[in-house]
This record gives C-alpha cells, structure tokens and sequence, in this order.
C-alpha cells in the first residue's frame, strides 16, 4: 500500500504526466483536440482523483447521473474564462484543497445535498477548468474551432463517465462494506490533496526565499 501511494504522489506531482496527452505535439485537428481532452483528465492525478470523489460524492445524493454535471458545467465555464483573458488566483493550489474538500466530504460519511454538491463542486470546477485551458493557450499559434470542440467534448464526457463510474462502483461495494468504501476513497483523495497542498507551500516558501 505505501508503494502504491508513494507511486501515485509522484505521478500527481508530475506535470509532464498531467500536460501532454499528445506527446507535446500542437493540437491541430478535431480528433487531436478529442484525445487531448480524454487523456488529460486520466493522465493528470489531481484532477482524476477529483473527480472520482465529486463521483462518489454525487451517488450518495441520489442523482449519479446528474449531480456530476455541476463539476463538467463549472469546468468548461473554466475554460471559457481562460480563453477569454481572465486569470484564476492560485489555481494549483485551489485544485490541492479541491482534494482535501471532497476527501473530507467523503471521509465524513454523510449525505450532502445536491444544491450544495452542484454550487461546491461546480465552483471547484473553474480551477479545474482553467488549468485544462492551459493547453490551448500555450500553443504558439491559435487553435482552430475544430480543435476546441474537440477539447470540450473530451473532456466533459470523459470526466462524466469516470464519475458515474466512481459513483457506481462505491454504491455497489459500500452497500457490503458498511459504506467503508467511500471513507476509504475519501481518505486517500485527502492524503493526496494534502501531500499537494505541502508541495505548493514548500514550492512558495522557496520562491520566497529566492530558491525556487
């Protein structure tokens, strides 16, 4: 278990893992853009287990289907606002505590309601978003319509599909476990959001110090 998570630290600390989906080629066409979006959210860790854990979350107040589309709507509202020229504060370190909020939320066992999993978790899913748009505006020339929409798409049903399935899969076991499942969940999405929150105060700390 400690080299599992030792392993998955790592790779959530590691941006080539959560950037270049393509192998850093430019993004060019629809279906560039469409495995760019897919791959994104499984090869960046912080923002997988994230949304495995608004997935779970979103099971236990009884609409699987629809609460995960608060954490989609407010992620590509993330994009758009990066797109149009307005900067997020702190955006990797709002993503760390976006970890440790819904591990905690999961880790405490209760039913939230779905007006507060869509206003909390579409909200987080600005920073989120934001930090997804990051890869259209760093290309050097500007991508095309195609591109984009093949972006949007990619990643929303993909990140809707993983939620539901976290969703599914810790109704399926919690219900032989005594809800164990998801506190277990929520734990080890907390451990990491921690171990991120850590790393980007160390990372602030060293740049005050003219070290970084």
């Amino acid at each position: 278990m400690k080299k599992l998570l030792a392993t998955v630290f790592a790779l959530s600390a590691t941006p080539a893992f959560a950037h270049h989906p393509l192998a850093g080629a430019p993004m060019e066409t629809f279906t560039h853009g469409l495995l760019s979006g897919v791959g994104h959210p499984l090869l960046g860790f912080d923002h997988l287990f994230f949304v495995i854990a608004i997935g779970i979350a979103a099971a236990y107040t009884g609409r699987a289907l629809l609460a995960p589309m608060g954490y989609v709507v407010g992620m590509l509202g993330g994009i758009g606002l990066i797109l149009g020229g307005v900067a997020l504060p702190a955006v990797e370190v709002v993503i760390a505590l976006s970890l440790l909020i819904a591990g905690g939320i999961l880790m405490a066992g209760r039913r939230i309601s779905m007006a507060l999993c869509l206003g909390l978790f579409s909200t987080l899913g600005l920073f989120h978003g934001w930090a997804f748009g990051e890869s259209l505006t760093a290309q050097e020339a500007g991508v095309g319509a195609g591109v984009i929409i093949g972006y949007l798409l990619g990643l929303a049903v993909i990140q809707w599909a993983i939620a539901v399935a976290a969703g599914w899969l810790a109704r399926r076991f919690g219900e032989t476990t005594a809800h164990m499942a998801p506190r277990l969940s929520g734990a080890m999405v907390a451990g990491i959001g921690l171990f991120l929150v850590m790393e980007a105060a160390e990372g602030a700390a060293f740049a005050a110090l003219g070290l970084g």
